[in-house]
């Protein structure tokens, strides 16, 4: 058996049944009977030797063996839209879809970069898949994002990566605060105080632990929370204090409505970067934005203008 002669109507009928669960939805989605859809996961198999489906109560899905052919497939349809809208390109046709990861810190300049980018190339479709640090990492691992622009790139996966700029975290308190205004804030000062944490995969919270577990500080942590709008608003309403990427605060900085504690040792600059997988090879509408974003990224970060120090 060889899955070399596999045909891509054969890899889509499977795609379709993989993810819809039934054969009858697959087929209706390719526009063929769902017999027809069966014969082709008959010879899919056939070529495979092994099962790539099981039933399960929920319909269909795949089994290890067919998990490794639909990564197969998804690489083989990328490989063909890519080389289309490389032919396009060739035929002095500036179009494509760009698919683009955003974490959702990134939401606070991400937007703007890329409007500045739609402006110049304004037949260019931008599709935004914006989740936490673990769901956009996902993304691109699955082939569902072309690039993803996020604060620290994956260690566990061969990528590519480009620095677009720098990328400070502040601790943050109400102004209020007993702690707003004093200047060179031990990190021990903040053994007692109660930490409003992002959820489990947030890169946040993963700077946040290591911060206080290389201070030796144990914190108290109040509710874990899915957004940094959410974080804000607690740390406003005095629930807490809160690690979080300055450049999501500028604005209630400069509005008073948050204090940024001045702790030694902060802020912890990382950097934003542009990251993408080894083997991912873009359209010349993804290299475009990847290139823009490398090269003016920065210019789109926000700054954090810090309070005088209260008399």
């Amino acid at each position: 058996m060889n899955l070399h002669h596999a045909t891509i109507r054969q890899l889509r009928g499977f795609e379709a049944t993989a993810r819809t669960g039934s054969v009858t939805a697959a087929g209706r989605e390719l526009g063929l009977t769902p017999s027809a859809v069966s014969l082709q996961l008959k010879q899919l198999e056939e070529l495979a030797g092994m099962p790539l489906l099981e039933r399960g109560a929920e319909g269909f899905r795949p089994t290890d063996a067919g998990r490794e052919l639909l990564h197969a497939a998804a690489l083989i349809e990328l490989a063909i839209a890519d080389c289309d809208e490389r032919l396009d390109a060739m035929r002095g046709i500036e179009r494509g879809t760009v698919r683009v990861g955003v974490v959702s810190t990134a939401k606070y300049f991400a937007p703007q970069a890329l409007a500045a980018f739609l402006k110049k190339h304004p037949t260019v479709e931008m599709q935004l898949i914006v989740g936490n640090r673990g769901e956009t990492i996902g993304a691109m691992a699955d082939l569902q994002a072309d690039f993803a622009v996020m604060g620290r790139p994956p260690r566990d996966i061969e990528v590519e990566q480009t620095i677009i700029g720098p990328h400070p975290h502040v601790i943050i308190a109400p102004p209020d605060h007993p702690l707003a205004g004093r200047r060179a804030i031990a990190m021990a000062a903040l053994a007692a105080e109660t930490f409003l944490v992002r959820e489990s995969g947030s890169g946040t919270r993963l700077l946040m632990e290591r911060l206080l577990e290389t201070a030796g500080i144990t914190p108290r942590k109040g509710a874990e929370m899915g957004s940094n709008e959410t974080i804000k608003q607690a740390v406003i309403a005095g629930l807490g204090i809160a690690l979080i990427s300055a450049h999501t605060v500028s604005t209630e900085v400069a509005d008073r409505r948050l204090a940024v504690l001045d702790v030694v040792g902060l802020p912890i600059i990382r950097q934003w970067y542009v990251v993408r997988l080894a083997e991912k090879r873009l359209s010349p509408a993804a290299q475009a934005l990847w290139d823009f974003l490398a090269g003016s990224g920065a210019g789109f970060l926000p700054h954090l203008e810090m309070p005088a120090t209260p008399q």
